[in-house]
């Protein structure tokens, strides 16, 4: 019995060395890479991180990045990839000190890389022990990933925080929720900067060979100031740099009945708010058009998310709403009462994509539009398997042929996305009173100070606080005192009695 006590304290003693000397090893490789960007969010994290490494590329930048949305990829300093090889498929935090040994190889200027946890807990241990980024970059806020990081988007908000650098800089394009961004920022002694889309035109937006939003540029262009990049050959570098191959886009094909069809993949954007933003942009820009259908995949360990996709059904008002994958029926019983007659169930996780596929085109106009939404894993690859044998359509349109195709009546969408409300509890006035965020207000922008630390700016600002003492790697963030003569609602008044 003693023996085997002494092999199992010289096996944890061995570990213990082996991973004392790794991590050495790694923050030396951390060292040798002078800048580091961590990219995190709930949205368009690929885009950006490709965005900002073609940014600081085109400044003449030694620039390594790594992304991990659609199709993990290394990118070399001059714009070449690779896939990111996983033991089987499995994506693992860990990978990320791979990453940084291959690039540390290169002695580059700038690291930027992908986010790849969801845990809260994973996210600050890839920031504090993995990455340790210079710059951090939380692009938006939306209504994903609940069950690890919610219930609510302020519950999300606060879980993406823990990738803030500590006393660093962290840039956003996030506006509902910044304040709580920079109560957390406050809190690490970090820089928070707002990235305002308005500062990209439309003229340059068009740039671009594929399809992007303002946010996303906008993000890269204040992360390239940062690092000393001017703006044109930032965006010539963006112009330059390869897209995600998840990114938005939409391909003409011909059927096997000589139909015309537009086609967008819109399944990278994979929760309601993006995939609305993602449709109405290539709506109002004329790459879709009416009569407009939609495909939703569904998958079974995302139920909660196929159910969203069925309820934005109304907001997108389609000719026809076809659901594959499995389970269907968590698609079609989210889809309201009134727009259920437009679904059409082709569902099942082992269906052949030629009959699902027979039956989807069939039902198509001559000349019409799909969309393409939910998750692009499952029978969602099928699809796009199945749509990459048709022919191209290279023909271009005519206004009589656009005019003569059959067109279902609908109502144009009023409302870009409608916020749910809380099912459960409407809280008092005095409270949301109390509670309410300040009222928005213009940006004031200057030669010294072009991106200002706080959005909206604060009147009578004050000194910034001293820095909050350092936290514990899962201590939360303690909230401010509250002011003496503020009331408090769990005050006892009879414990003064006995004291």
């Amino acid at each position: 019995m003693l023996f085997l006590y002494v092999v199992l304290v010289v096996c944890g003693a061995v570990l213990l060395i082996a991973g004392v000397i790794e991590q050495r090893r790694h923050f030396t490789n951390l060292d040798h890479i002078p800048t580091r960007v961590l990219v995190n969010g709930i949205r368009g994290k690929s885009s950006i991180t490709r965005l900002c490494a073609g940014a600081l590329r085109g400044g003449d930048l030694t620039t390594v990045a790594k992304t991990t949305g659609t199709a993990a990829r290394f990118i070399h300093p001059d714009a070449t990839e690779e896939p990111v090889y996983r033991k089987f498929g499995i994506a693992n935090v860990v990978e990320q000190i791979g990453i940084v040994r291959r690039a540390a190889a290169y002695h580059p200027d700038a690291l930027v890389i992908e986010c790849m946890a969801v845990m809260p807990a994973l996210q600050e241990i890839n920031q504090s022990k993995l990455i340790r980024s210079t710059i951090g970059v939380l692009c938006n806020v939306r209504e994903d990933h609940l069950a690890e990081m919610g219930p609510t988007l302020d519950d999300v908000a606060r879980s993406l925080c823990r990738s803030m650098p500590e006393n660093g800089i962290c840039v956003t394009a996030e506006v509902d929720r910044f304040h709580i961004l920079q109560e957390e920022a406050d809190a690490r002694n970090c820089r928070l900067v707002y990235a305002d889309p308005e500062m990209v035109t439309d003229e340059e937006l068009r740039g671009f060979s594929w399809f992007t939003f303002k946010e996303n540029v906008a993000i890269a262009l204040v992360v390239a100031d940062l690092l000393g990049v001017d703006r044109a050959t930032a965006l010539q570098g963006m112009y330059d740099a390869p897209p995600d191959p998840g990114v938005l886009s939409v391909e003409r094909y011909r059927t096997p009945e000589d139909k015309k069809l537009r086609f967008a993949n819109v399944f990278a954007a994979n929760d309601p708010e993006s995939t609305l933003m993602n449709i109405n942009q290539l709506l109002d820009l004329g790459a879709v058009h009416r009569p407009l259908s939609v495909v939703i995949n569904c998958r079974p360990d995302r139920v909660e998310r196929n159910g969203q996709m069925g309820e934005i059904i109304p907001e997108l008002d389609p000719e026809h709403v076809f659901v594959i994958g499995h389970p269907a029926k968590s698609a079609i019983d989210a889809i309201p009462a009134a727009y259920r007659d437009r679904a059409v169930d082709l569902g099942g996780d082992r269906r052949d994509p030629d009959e699902f596929m027979g039956q989807l085109l069939g039902r198509l106009g001559p000349d019409s539009s799909l969309v393409a939404i939910g998750n692009i894993h499952g029978q969602g690859e099928h699809l796009l398997e199945y749509l990459a044998e048709l022919p191209a359509d290279d023909t271009a349109d005519t206004v009589e042929e656009v005019t003569a195709a059959p067109q279902r009546e609908h109502v144009e969408t009023v409302q870009l996305y409608a916020p749910r409300i809380d099912p459960y509890q409407q809280y008092p006035q005095a409270y949301e009173n109390r509670y309410a965020a300040p009222p928005a207000v213009p940006v004031q922008r200057d030669a010294q100070n072009p991106y200002p630390q706080q959005y909206p700016p604060q009147q009578n600002q004050g000194a910034r606080p001293e820095p909050a003492a350092p936290r514990g790697l899962f201590e939360p963030v303690v909230p401010p005192a509250p002011p003496a003569d503020a009331h408090d609602p769990w005050h006892d008044p009879a414990g003064e009695q006995h004291r």
